[in-house]
């Protein structure tokens, strides 16, 4: 699909979400239809040595974009928001099924730069993600989380670093990771 296409189906997703946060239901129910299709195709690229469970994996993805609907921002683009709930419940899924299914990687010159920009956006989206959920902490949760999950740092090398002591980083990150939760979950208690 050329970059205009996919243009195409982001303003056209984007806009029918962004009429169904405002209560039009035959908007939302359009949304759900042509997101099915959408990743119909996302899932059968991924599972193509276990087509048994798209199906399934498009259900779930639905039913969470529908409990999620709220947390999407206008401003933002759709399809990696709903990409990434997608990601999550392939995941999912392969820990639950416990066997890897691999796609094959493309023969196709196109199709292997297509797939390495797609990584590098996916992983640019994340960081940049990442970048402005961690902004919301206050620095006493956010150091902490940031030495230690993201760059890899020792409880003792980030404590020397932040003037923090040991037990202060390890609480800046349990109480840090447990406020983003509940950021990520609406509200709802993280425990």
């Amino acid at each position: 699909m050329g970059s205009a296409a996919l243009e195409s189906v982001e303003t056209k997703l984007k806009s029918l979400m962004i009429d169904a946060q405002r209560g039009d239901a035959a908007a939302y129910e359009e949304l759900l239809k042509l997101l099915g299709g959408h990743l119909r195709a996302f899932f059968r690229r991924r599972l193509s040595r276990d087509p048994d469970h798209v199906e399934d994996l498009i259900q779930e993805t639905l039913l969470a974009v529908h409990n999620h609907r709220h947390t999407y921002q206008p401003t933002e683009l759709f399809t990696p928001w709903a990409h990434a709930i997608a990601k999550y419940k392939l995941i999912d899924h392969l820990r639950r099924d416990s066997r890897r299914a691999a796609a094959p990687l493309p023969d196709d010159t196109d199709d292997a730069e297509a797939l390495v920009e797609n990584s590098l956006h996916d992983a640019a989206t994340a960081r940049r993600d990442l970048g402005k959920l961690l902004a919301t902490l206050p620095a006493r949760f956010r150091l902490p989380i940031e030495q230690v999950k993201i760059e890899g740092l020792s409880i003792e090398e980030a404590a020397l670093r932040t003037g923090m002591s040991a037990s202060a980083v390890k609480i800046g990150i349990h109480r840090g990771l447990k406020l983003l939760a509940r950021t990520l979950l609406g509200g709802a208690d993280a425990d």
